[in-house]
């Protein structure tokens, strides 16, 4: 019975919650989301540039390498945006070659989007997911072969 209530307290709190998400998206301009997304962007890249992920304390360390001793396909990326903004684009590839490569087409999502709500436009319809799935077996792939004897280069270690 206990449960049983507070389930329904949880989904009545939803629902109100996404009442007013919806009311103050209806009442803002769509340009404000994008444009809001850059300005956390550079906020999160100015302290990255600010404070090195190489003095420890700063930054927690990757959960799935404290765990397993293993790199996930994010390990290095705090180092390759530091390395990136202080100007050493190669020694960024070689904290994080898949994150520094995906830089360009993030920026020209962005850009797309930023398009669409300037013009008014509404959301595209949802791409093929051959693409999604194509992404995830290239994040896998990395992410097995960055651990594997043979691709021992593509380790965070800031040699590219």
């Amino acid at each position: 019975m206990f449960v049983a209530r507070a389930r329904a307290g949880w989904v009545a709190w939803q629902q109100r919650a996404w009442r007013a998400i919806q009311a103050v998206r209806g009442r803002l301009h769509p340009v404000v989301w994008p444009i809001l997304v850059a300005g956390m962007a550079i906020a999160a890249v100015g302290y990255i540039a600010e404070v090195s992920p190489d003095v420890p304390g700063h930054y927690p360390t990757c959960p799935f390498y404290a765990l397993t001793g293993y790199y996930c396909p994010g390990c290095g990326t705090l180092r390759a945006i530091h390395a990136l903004v202080h100007g050493h684009p190669g020694q960024a590839f070689g904290y994080n070659v898949l994150s520094m490569s995906m830089l360009p087409v993030l920026v020209y999502f962005w850009f797309a989007w930023l398009n669409r709500s300037v013009r008014g436009k509404p959301r595209p319809q949802p791409r093929h997911p051959g693409w999604v799935w194509g992404f995830a077996a290239v994040v896998v792939v990395f992410w097995v072969f960055r651990n594997l004897p043979i691709g021992h280069f593509l380790a965070p270690t800031g040699r590219f």
